[in-house]
């Protein structure tokens, strides 16, 4: 889907979600606050929480109406909104020389080359130790579970995962469940830290 494709879904109802994921709000409650980046946050829900905890969080995303929402809403204000394609936007070159503490990559869905080479890119912006959380539709949900894209091209896994995997310390990488009103639904999960400089 192109960014105004996008725009008109979220023009055309009320916002998705108030509240961050449940397992993403369990993965990070503890965590001390540092500079964050939430990349395709659509309308904020994770930035704005992040920034509801202390965290300085940059949310992006290339749907300006989906940004507007998030800016609108309860802690838009706390969080820095920044229209642009993921593919292509790379933090300011203040955030990289310290690194950041947080890349959250939250239900965005590439083909896979695309996606290796963000996650990728995206390792490289963190700090060593600093930490990179991904989730998304799992291709199994196509025929075990309910809702996401119907795209298998886009959806992900653990071994679509691995070699992002592998250029982290990992402390998670499997499939998860997520119950839904609809039933439950598959994702898969990658959380890992950058490891320290020379490994």
């Amino acid at each position: 889907m192109q960014s105004a494709d996008w725009d008109a879904r979220y023009a055309e109802g009320q916002q998705w979600s108030t509240g961050p994921n449940a397992l993403i709000a369990d993965l990070l409650a503890d965590s001390p606050p540092g500079r964050a980046v939430d990349l395709a946050a659509g309308e904020g829900r994770h930035a704005r929480w992040l920034a509801g905890l202390g965290w300085e969080v940059t949310a992006v995303d290339f749907s300006p109406v989906g940004l507007d929402r998030g800016r609108a809403a309860p802690g838009g204000d706390a969080v820095t909104w920044v229209a642009a394609d993921v593919l292509t936007w790379t933090p300011p070159a203040a955030d990289l020389d310290i690194g950041l503490d947080l890349v959250l990559v939250a239900y965005l869905h590439l083909p896979q080359h695309e996606m290796t080479g963000l996650l990728t890119r995206a390792v490289g912006w963190l700090r060593p130790g600093g930490r990179m959380l991904v989730l998304g539709h799992d291709v199994d949900n196509l025929i075990r579970g309910v809702g996401g894209p119907q795209d298998e091209a886009v959806l992900t896994s653990l071994p679509r995962l691995a070699p992002v995997a592998a250029l982290l310390e990992v402390d998670r990488l499997e499939q998860v469940t997520r119950p839904t009103l609809a039933g439950t639904a598959l994702d898969t999960l990658l959380s890992g830290r950058r490891p320290p400089s020379g490994e």
